[in-house]
């Protein structure tokens, strides 16, 4: 090995080793004291039209919403081009500016893609979810990063051209693309990065890598346009052990840790926050829930104030 590459080398391995040591977390010095831009992600308040979706999320605490632009969403993207606009008229009811949004699109020649895209930037939006890429059981990985590599190309350059960015989800699950972070790295090589990155999900990837998640997390950094919010844990149910969604706070995510990187590196994104613990048919996205709307804001209210004071005290 030359010496330059050892050095390389080495020098990465010990920002790993930095950012994955849990005692650094609490000496890190923070540089971002202003509050996480949290906004709702409107999946879980699907029960109420576009006035009432946003002011419920005002009233609980939010700073905007993610709102769904996919089938069984909010608005449905055959729909966007007469929907779009009356759900910014909602947000704007309640004094948000339209700022995230969620969608299926995974190609620029999908239905609906580009009207979606273009529609999407000109009532300003900033940032759309992308839906997910999987491996199936013939899937050569190499060979299918970089056909997927290839897609996010073509996407990027429709973004551009509506001045959206792209965000790809890490996700855990077998067949995920994305659920180990690397894939992403490898799909966003040489791709406009301005115009296509990641929704970094630290649910999923402390599912998928407990304590090596940091290393990739550094490795991404430059490419994570947004952020996702929500936590877990796991549970033995009939001898195997299974995983279960939990309020902020109360499961496995080290959120002083990962807040305390955020605030070193300066990384106040848009946040999207999940809640995919019981709530009576919320956490699925239902048009109708079990109970009332009230529990739903209660819970949410909850994860709104814990995210908070985890974000003061990192």
């Amino acid at each position: 090995m030359q010496r330059r590459e050892f050095i390389q080398s080495s020098t990465a391995l010990a920002l790993g080793a930095l950012l994955a040591s849990q005692s650094i977390y609490a000496n890190t010095p923070q540089t971002n004291n202003s509050q996480l831009n949290l906004n709702v992600f409107s999946k879980h308040l699907q029960f109420l039209n576009y006035a009432d979706m946003a002011d419920a999320a005002a009233n609980i605490g939010f700073d905007g919403v993610d709102l769904t632009v996919r089938p069984k969403g909010h608005v449905l993207p055959e729909r966007v081009t007469e929907d779009l606009s009356r759900a910014v008229e909602g947000l704007k009811s309640a004094n948000f500016s339209p700022n995230m949004m969620t969608t299926a699109i995974t190609d620029v020649h999908q239905q609906d893609s580009k009207a979606v895209i273009s529609t999407a930037g000109q009532l300003g939006f900033k940032v759309y979810r992308m839906g997910y890429y999987r491996f199936n059981q013939d899937s050569k990985p190499p060979q299918a990063l970089k056909e997927f590599n290839q897609k996010l190309k073509e996407l990027a350059v429709i973004n551009k051209q509506a001045n959206i960015k792209g965000a790809y989800q890490n996700h855990a699950g077998v067949s995920f693309v994305g659920a180990q972070v690397w894939d992403i790295w490898h799909m966003l090589e040489d791709v406009d990065t301005e115009y296509m990155g990641c929704q970094y999900d630290i649910r999923h990837a402390s599912v998928e890598g407990a304590q090596s998640w940091p290393v990739t997390f550094n490795m991404l950094r430059n490419n994570i346009n947004s952020l996702v919010l929500k936590d877990y844990k796991w549970q033995k149910v009939n001898s195997k052990w299974k995983l279960k969604n939990v309020p902020i706070g109360q499961g496995m995510v080290d959120f002083k840790g990962y807040f305390a990187i955020l605030k070193s590196l300066d990384i106040n994104l848009p946040v999207s926050m999940h809640f995919e613990y019981d709530l009576g048919g919320a956490e699925h996205g239902a048009k109708k829930i079990a109970g009332n709307g009230a529990d739903v804001f209660a819970a949410m209210q909850r994860d709104v104030e814990q995210v908070r004071l985890l974000w003061q005290q990192a």
